[in-house]
């Protein structure tokens, strides 16, 4: 028996569990990631469905959904008894629902336009309220300066459902009401993008913004040349979440915009009716375009710029 155990490897009695620890740690990364992909899979599908299905013909997506979207617009019941065949591969490839947005229904246009002008003002304007804000915040040592950040912290925690009505009072009382500035304006002074800002600019260095004025920086170079360039990431992640949110809005314009002339494409496509699915279809599409290309530009600087802003103590 010891000449048995002489002949062994030497180390190899050690190197089984060693083994084994790194064997149930590749199968728990295995398990996890697979996890991770069928959500992510999961959470795709809709997306998935809604591009394919805008190559569908209206007789297809007759036979695949007819009977969904007649009983929703039949007695206004949500039920549906019968099964529908989700189908995300077209028989046939038909571009006509493009077609009909794009060149035969300028209303859709006209309503895409009408999401730009509304959107693309409210992001750069929280840019520039948000860097400077958050520059006060972080080189202003007052007494009142965490006083002004938790009242930043408790308006962004209460939902914009809540501000509805004093939006819409203000609003009102000022002649702005069924004006694209009710929409504008509010979205302008969001807390969310100071606090994010706010968040990473306390973890630039103090060594950085001492060098600086030892070198003789005005406020506004210290503003310009050190910290902006430091917040880029977090601009970018600023810039994206802002978009998102409110290219996706739907509250804001219904209670604020009654001229339907006014309102965005989020809140038109809820207008098309059963009798133009495809055209939805479509619709919904182009309308993915700007948020999914603004998404996949700046993805590395909208997770570097959360990931920052979250580990920082404010």
């Amino acid at each position: 028996m010891n000449r048995f155990k002489e002949r062994l490897p030497r180390g190899l009695g050690q190197r089984f569990p060693a083994f084994a620890k790194h064997g149930r740690k590749y199968a728990l990364m295995t398990l996890l990631t697979l996890l991770a992909g069928f959500f992510a899979v999961l959470f795709l599908l809709p997306t998935v469905l809604t591009i394919t299905n805008s190559f569908m013909s209206e007789s297809e997506l007759s036979a695949n959904y007819g009977k969904i979207f007649s009983s929703l617009a039949g007695s206004g019941s949500t039920y549906v008894a019968d099964t529908v065949n989700l189908k995300f591969i077209p028989d046939m490839v038909t571009f006509k629902q493009y077609w009909t947005v794009l060149l035969q229904s300028p209303e859709y246009l006209f309503k895409f336009w009408n999401s730009v002008i509304l959107v693309v003002p409210i992001v750069l304007g929280q840019l520039a309220v948000a860097a400077l804000a958050s520059y006060s915040l972080m080189r202003y040592r007052g007494r009142f300066r965490d006083v002004i950040f938790f009242m930043y912290v408790i308006l962004m925690l209460m939902p914009y459902q809540v501000m509805l009505v004093p939006n819409y009072l203000v609003a009102e009382w000022t002649h702005l009401l069924n004006t694209r500035w009710s929409i504008i304006l509010p979205g302008i002074f969001t807390p969310f993008s100071v606090f994010l800002l706010t968040k990473f600019m306390r973890r630039i260095p103090k060594a950085l913004i001492e060098a600086a004025l030892l070198d003789g920086a005005t406020e506004w170079q210290l503003f310009t040349k050190v910290c902006l360039p430091q917040c880029r990431s977090a601009l970018y992640s600023v810039a994206i979440l802002s978009f998102i949110d409110y290219w996706n809005m739907v509250e804001q314009p219904i209670i604020l915009l009654p001229n339907e002339t006014l309102q965005p494409l989020s809140v038109y496509l809820s207008t098309i009716n059963s009798g133009e699915v495809g055209v939805a279809f479509a619709v919904a599409t182009i309308y993915m375009i700007p948020s999914l290309l603004l998404f996949l530009h700046g993805e590395e600087y909208l997770v570097e710029g959360i990931t920052h802003s979250g580990s920082v103590k404010g």
